[in-house]
């Protein structure tokens, strides 16, 4: 079952005091960065920061990332250093093949770790677009692929705005091959962190797209992101009802459920389903299907 990826937000690898309030932020997932938040004469104090991080602090239920370097720079030594420390998963920017990803999964299969280590390949790039369902597909522990829309844009000489319209076309392509390759799609962040409007117009968005969450760059960011992709009391009532149907009709030998006088068919009983179950790993009240 698919780990719970509303929010995940960037913490510099080389801020000591900004990776301990990691775990009391209340995001999904932190990310422990070891590439552009950090500068390269820092790179090898970042490396052991992290690491020591991931062994010494408890951060409860949230999901601990490592962002690498690209492969084609100093990635695999951060990989040599990092994992021996068991993070949850390691990001891998830059990514636009499956070699890539193939070479972070015999890195992670060498270390002989007791648990298991997720991938999520960082696309930023159109040749990472192009290619995005063979790297979602490369490997088992590929978990989730994630957008990088403010390099993507540099990438295709685009110019970045609120509104979004010059990533909608990257944006799409990159849900389609994780849902394609049953995966999740995790999206890009949005800068401005003293926009909150503009965040929550995004972020519906991009949940009306497909996506399963995106990243943050600042913790006032994720009550948004999470109010957004926490399900409602309707929402809820609705997918029980949903879920309720279904299996009566499954009961009787017929392929037809209604709902509110509406058909429902394998799609929405499959969302009814996800509904369910982000609400169950998030405590929510289920009520009782109606009458």
């Amino acid at each position: 079952m698919a780990r719970l990826r509303r929010s995940r937000i960037y913490l510099p690898g080389n801020r000591p005091r900004m990776i301990q309030k990691g775990p009391l932020l209340g995001a999904d997932a932190v990310i422990l960065d070891l590439e552009d938040s950090v500068s390269p004469e820092q790179k090898d104090a970042a490396r052991f920061l992290v690491t020591n991080a991931i062994k010494s602090l408890n951060f409860g239920e949230t999901e601990v990332m490592v962002r690498i370097n690209p492969l084609s720079t100093c990635g695999l030594e951060d990989l040599a250093a990092v994992l021996p420390a068991g993070p949850d998963a390691i990001v891998v920017p830059k990514s636009e093949n499956r070699e890539g990803v193939q070479t972070v999964e015999k890195a992670i299969l060498q270390s002989n770790l007791s648990k298991r280590v997720a991938i999520l390949p960082l696309i930023e790039s159109a040749k990472g677009i192009l290619n995005a369902y063979e790297i979602a597909g490369a490997s088992t522990l590929v978990e989730a692929i994630t957008f990088g829309g403010e390099d993507f844009t540099q990438d295709i000489g685009a110019t970045r705005t609120r509104e979004g319209r010059e990533i909608f076309l990257g944006r799409s392509m990159l849900v389609i091959a994780a849902k394609a390759a049953g995966v999740q799609a995790l999206d890009t962040v949005f800068s401005d962190f003293n926009d909150e409007e503009g965040l929550r117009n995004d972020t519906l968005a991009i949940k009306q797209m497909g996506f399963d969450g995106r990243a943050a760059i600042h913790p006032s960011q994720i009550e948004i992101i999470h109010d957004i992709y926490t399900p409602t009391d309707a929402e809820i009532r609705h997918a029980v009802n949903v879920i309720r149907a279904s299996e009566i009709a499954r009961g009787k030998g017929s392929g037809v459920a209604v709902v509110n006088g509406k058909m429902i068919d394998k799609p929405i009983i499959e969302r009814a389903e996800k509904i369910i179950r982000i609400a169950e790993r998030l405590d929510l009240p289920i009520p009782e299907p109606e009458e």
